[in-house]
Order: C-alpha cells, then structure tokens, then sequence
C-alpha cells in the first residue's frame, strides 16, 4: 500500500477477502456495492482490480485496472477510480477501453468516490455526471445490444498502452506499490 494511510483491514465487498483498510480502499468499495444494489450487476460478474500489461516502446508494467463491467462475452464498461479531478482521468479511462479485449469497450465511468462522469469511448463525449448517470445492467446490455462491437486495431491498442503507461507508471508517486514495473 505504500503511501496509503492503513486504518486496519476491511471485507471485499465483492470478493469477501481481507483487504487493507485504506480511504482509496473505502471508496472503490462504496461504488463495487452501488454497481450491485443500485445497478443490478451480479456481484460475481464484477472483476475488480483487474491486472493489465502495459506498454511504451521496450518498457512493460502491469497496472491495476478498478472495476471492468461484463455484458455477456463483452465487456461493456470499465470504471477507473482516482482520487481528485475526474477530468484529469479522461484521458486514462478513454485508453483503457482499447485494452481490455479485441473490441472497443463503449462505455468508461470516471470516479473519484464522490461524484462520476460517464464517457462515450467512440468520441470522449461526457454523456452524464454523477453516479445516478451510471448505467444499470439493464440499460448497459440494451446499449450494447444496439450496437455493433467495434474492433481494436494494433496501433490504438498500441498507443492507449502509451497513455496508460505514461499516466499510470510514468506519473505515479515513487512510493505507489500498486504498480509492477520491470522489463519482460
């Protein structure tokens, strides 16, 4: 946990394993039980603190990705935490949706804990703010149901991995523990 202050240990809500009790750690439960009880998400259809290789050039390092939202053998949303200004993880939740499969994932949820904004990955557009704009399991599978699924090239999955990279490695506090960095 590096920099984080621990204040114990807490319950996964999703999972039921001990985690260490950090405010970070507070709040990324607080949005795993809204997707459940609020959304209709199937508890154990949730993945959270989803590993993921990343890269840039030569270099690799294995971030955690918060929450990625199945719909069938899609995924259908992905929901990146940080604490502070949701606009300044825009740009690092848009990448992420080139890089959790061979389709594009449409729908990327921006959260501090408190408040949300909800992108388009196809154009970056906020369509809604707020975790009341979030949507259910309901609406998730009729949008994706509209949709026709939209193939990653090479090259965006190659530059969302440079995005990613330089936010998520490059820009991290040098005590931050949450990241794996190393040359495979």
């Amino acid at each position: 946990m590096g920099h984080h202050l621990v204040l114990g240990e807490l319950t996964d809500y999703l999972s039921g394993r001990r985690l260490p009790d950090t405010h970070d750690e507070r709040h990324r439960q607080a949005v795993a039980r809204f997707l459940v009880e609020d959304r209709g998400f199937a508890r154990d259809g949730l993945r959270a603190g989803v590993p993921l290789t990343v890269s840039a050039g030569e270099k690799r390092a294995q971030v955690r990705v918060d929450f990625v939202v199945p719909v069938g053998p899609r995924v259908g949303m992905v929901i990146k935490y940080d604490p502070g200004s949701l606009t300044t993880r825009h740009r690092i939740a848009l990448a992420l949706a080139y890089l959790l499969g061979a389709f594009r994932v449409p729908i990327c949820v921006v959260t501090n804990g408190r408040d949300a904004d909800v992108l388009t990955s196809a154009d970056g557009r906020v369509v809604a703010r707020g975790f009341a704009g979030i949507p259910s399991r309901l609406d998730l599978e009729a949008r994706l149901g509209r949709q026709t699924p939209v193939r990653v090239a090479a090259r965006q999955a190659e530059l969302a991995g440079r995005i990613v990279y330089a936010y998520e490695v490059d820009d991290r506090c040098p005590c931050d523990d949450t990241v794996c960095e190393r040359v495979w």
